[in-house]
């Protein structure tokens, strides 16, 4: 049972095989081999609207007016946005926008500048 590998999700040592999947017996988690090994990798990856990779630290261009919820203010077509930070969620952009503040945006509405 060594070569097994422990349970994601309580870290359980006790995980054994039920055809192509693993089990844990304490808090009964299935999941396949390739399933772990891929999760991390596709959630890190954020892309622009033209399928570029982005990174923390990068600057993107906004590509279509956006209308700022709350209020009468609207993010213009061309606005250069530098140093967004990546995060988890419908909009992955946590920024601050000149004479807006700060805001978050959805990858699908940027280009990396």
């Amino acid at each position: 049972m060594s070569d097994l590998p422990a349970c994601p999700d309580c870290s359980s040592p006790y995980t054994y095989e039920d055809g192509i999947q693993y089990v844990c017996p304490e808090c009964g988690h299935e999941w396949s081999g390739e399933e772990g090994a891929a999760e991390p990798e596709e959630a890190s990856q954020v892309r622009d609207a033209n399928g570029n990779l982005l990174a923390d630290g990068d600057s993107v261009t906004v590509i279509k007016d956006l209308k700022v919820k709350g209020s009468s203010q609207v993010v213009k077509v061309g606005t250069r946005v530098k140093n967004i930070r990546l995060v988890e969620g419908d909009h992955d952009i946590d920024c601050k926008v000149d004479g807006i503040g700060p805001m978050k945006l959805k990858s699908c509405f940027v280009k990396k500048a």
